[in-house]
């Protein structure tokens, strides 16, 4: 059995860890509330051009080029999300395990084919365990998003794609639903996956920084009611008659490079949010468990404690007997 001195040190271990980790969960919330904003602020622009975008595709007939018809695939880009430091449960760990499953998917095309943009420490340390062609170093990006990365990010891709040398660029990340639930995403970038908007998830909680029970229940009872009005609809008509001025390709000149830009960006900031979520999450655990210990341990010093005090008073009274 420990002595009173030993868990009396423990106690004191358990406690300094337990201050660290409710520190490490205030920050993560304080940083998760900022990334909220972000998100909020971004998204009705992400979200209406890239309905303006795909409807217009699939609408005219004429609107069909270079980025929206697929090609046999002979080289793949992967923009990969994860984060520069550990702490946050699972969320590296998934991201990783998901690269490598599209990686083993491309097996037939051989792995000197496959291409990494590491977003985060993480993937690009795991890209060069692998010995994956990686292309740049944009670690800076998942501790501060910024547009103009993206931006340089997504025109590289898009010169590598027209010119032939890249057939196909799919990212991964993490998409940020709420504080409590962060869905793992695997999205093709390039061509562009006109259907997809009819599929897209468009709920999300912004407003909330606990991850509680009730949350997850408010984003399932939206998710029910959304299908609810979709069996309704029935078909969703696409076609928002677009007038096209001056000219086709100057409106998809303007429109594809906008869109790529934002796409990029907006998993970029899901990634971001997503991560200070599950650190949150993981600190929070790790807190509740601290406190769990520390009553175990606070209970087992006092039975010590007492069964010490005990004996001594016996020792003295038998002393006394035996005088």
């Amino acid at each position: 059995m420990p002595s009173l001195k030993e868990i009396k040190t423990r106690i004191a271990s358990v406690n300094s860890t337990r201050k660290i980790t409710s520190a490490m969960k205030m920050v993560a919330s304080s940083k998760l509330h900022h990334a909220q904003v972000m998100i909020e602020n971004m998204l009705p622009y992400e979200t209406m051009l890239e309905h303006i975008l795909k409807t217009f595709l699939a609408s005219e007939a004429d609107a069909s080029n270079v980025f929206t018809i697929p090609r046999p695939v002979k080289r793949v880009a992967l923009v990969v999300f994860s984060s520069n430091s550990s702490l946050c449960g699972g969320f590296n760990t998934n991201v990783l395990k998901m690269m490598e499953n599209v990686i083993a998917e491309y097996e037939s095309i051989g792995k000197e084919n496959v291409v990494i943009y590491p977003v985060g420490r993480k993937v690009a340390e795991k890209a060069a365990k692998l010995g994956l062609a990686t292309a740049g170093n944009f670690v800076e990006l998942a501790d501060k998003p910024q547009v103009k990365p993206c931006i340089d990010i997504a025109r590289e891709l898009g010169s590598l794609y027209i010119k032939g040398e890249i057939d196909k660029v799919e990212i991964i990340y993490h998409h940020f639903k709420s504080a409590g639930s962060q869905i793992l995403t695997r999205k093709t970038f390039l061509p562009i996956d006109v259907h997809s908007e009819l599929q897209r998830d468009h709920e999300r909680d912004l407003t909330s920084i606990l991850a509680t029970k009730e949350s997850q229940e408010y984003l399932k009872k939206r998710e029910q009611e959304r299908q609810h009005e979709h069996k309704e609809e029935h078909v969703k008509p696409l076609n928002d008659n677009f007038i096209v001025e001056p000219d086709m390709h100057t409106v998809l000149s303007q429109l594809i490079p906008k869109y790529a830009h934002l796409v990029l960006y907006t998993a970029l900031l899901d990634s971001n949010a997503s991560e200070h979520a599950a650190r949150m999450v993981a600190m929070q655990t790790a807190t509740d468990n601290a406190d769990e210990l520390l009553r175990g341990l606070r209970l087992q010093y006092n039975k010590s404690r007492q069964q010490a005090i005990t004996s001594e008073l016996l020792d003295i009274v038998g002393g006394s007997v035996n005088n």
